[in-house]
């Protein structure tokens, strides 16, 4: 059974049609990229996965549960964990703080905001299996003030790593990195590859050829294409409507 399926999600703004009767599955331990040019629809998509934004028509199930009509909170809670946008991180707190409030809010512990996270074990204990999967447990004790920007969104990896979700939403998780700091963010995902069902949007075509086990290719709000990276690669509809000629394929 799939993780996460999703069926004939439509989704306009007056006239113009944003996602068009879209559908896809996660398998599990599967990393799914969704890639398409700008204005294709990909951020009303994972929008629509995410709960944040209602489809007009169509349906999302998290491991055979309905929940095209249930919240955000209501989806972190059963295991659909949007990365980079699941919460807002507190610069003046902790790395290990921030990761801990993940923990607390998916556990219902006694913790209380202004309460010593020492004072809590099993939050700290939790928090920081999420940092060492996040590769940040050195980062442990700065405030997350501190942290470069490759690592902050990794401080965003890690916390919603912490919520124990059955399936990773990743937003373009490589914005403004480069370099090492990218390197770094793709080793993390390879490293949690077959450990979580992923659905990963980005724009960095060597990143999504060298993680993907499917791509799906959204064009105008349309799955023009499905399949593995090799089939998209060598699609004639894909490469004449997004990749052409790009080096990174």
């Amino acid at each position: 059974m799939s993780l996460l399926s999703v069926r004939n999600l439509c989704k306009s703004y007056g006239a113009l049609e944003v996602t068009r009767n879209v559908s896809l599955d996660v398998e599990p331990g599967e990393l799914h990229a969704i890639i398409g040019p700008n204005g294709a629809g990909k951020t009303t998509l994972i929008g629509q996965l995410s709960g944040k934004i209602a489809p007009d028509s169509g349906s999302v199930s998290l491991a055979g549960r309905d929940v095209t009509h249930r919240s955000m909170s209501d989806r972190v809670r059963l295991g659909l964990a949007r990365s980079f946008q699941i919460t807002s991180i507190l610069p003046r707190f902790t790395v290990l703080e921030n990761v801990a409030l993940a923990v607390q809010a998916r556990s219902g512990s006694s913790f209380r905001f202004f309460a010593p996270v020492a004072g809590e074990r099993a939050l700290n204990d939790a928090a920081m299996n999420a940092l060492v999967e996040a590769g940040l447990d050195d980062r442990a004790s700065l405030r997350a003030s501190a942290l470069s920007h490759g690592e902050h969104r990794r401080l965003e990896l890690a916390i919603a790593l912490a919520t124990n979700p059955k399936v990773l939403l990743l937003d373009e998780p490589l914005a403004g990195t480069g370099g090492e700091e990218a390197e770094a963010f793709v080793q993390r995902l390879r490293a949690l590859k077959g450990r979580y069902a992923t659905v990963l949007i980005e724009h960095d075509m060597e990143a999504v050829f060298a993680l993907a086990d499917r791509i799906s290719v959204l064009v105008y709000g349309e799955i023009i294409a499905s399949g593995t990276p090799d089939m998209i690669r060598n699609d004639p509809k894909v490469r004449a409507a997004y990749l052409g000629d790009e080096e990174a394929v």
